[in-house]
């Protein structure tokens, strides 16, 4: 009987030579990872935005897409599927549940009558105007104790650790032939 070997992690291409040694498998601590911090602070703060968000029955999943019209960021179905990172029947879905709550509304392109466009009714656009004040309250709370200075400083560092990922992404991307 064959002995399972721990697979090896498959390359970064170009990145792994520029990787630095912070983890290593003998003594890796998931709880002591970044990824791991990342997400627990990304569920926290989650949670405590869709508590805030209770009492106007937003959820999570669709304040994000509400905030998204509000702000100009995607007027089409595809283009606010590709913002919030669903698949079509998921968007299809939450749209449904936004539009029955007297939300948005969609309207066909008279154009192209396979383009649906998305408008925020008088509610969704009051209901929009809510969630930044949500947003900045939660994360505020969360920030307490931080200086200006290292609240600025948290941010640039995050933006490094996104530049790294889309740079893999990408890279990964490009190594597949997409």
């Amino acid at each position: 009987m064959a002995v399972a070997t721990p697979r090896q992690p498959r390359s970064l291409g170009k990145h792994a030579l520029a990787t630095p040694g912070f983890y290593r498998p003998d003594d890796y601590r998931p709880d002591e990872s970044v990824g791991y911090l990342m997400r627990r602070i990304l569920t926290t703060v989650s949670l405590e935005v869709e508590r805030e968000l209770e009492p106007s029955g937003l959820t999570n999943a669709q304040w994000v897409p509400l905030l998204k019209l509000h702000m100009g960021v995607a007027s089409t179905v595809a283009e606010l599927a590709r913002e919030c990172q669903l698949d079509a029947g998921a968007m299809t879905r939450m749209l449904d549940r936004l539009e029955t709550k007297g939300l948005l509304r969609r309207i066909r392109s008279s154009e192209d009558r396979r383009v649906v466009n998305l408008e925020l009714t008088e509610e969704g656009r009051a209901a929009a105007r809510q969630i930044p004040a949500v947003l900045c309250g939660v994360q505020n709370a969360h920030m307490q104790g931080f200086t200006v200075q290292e609240w600025e400083q948290l941010k640039t560092f995050l933006r490094r650790i996104l530049a790294n990922a889309l740079a893999i992404q990408a890279q990964r991307e490009q190594d597949n032939g997409k």
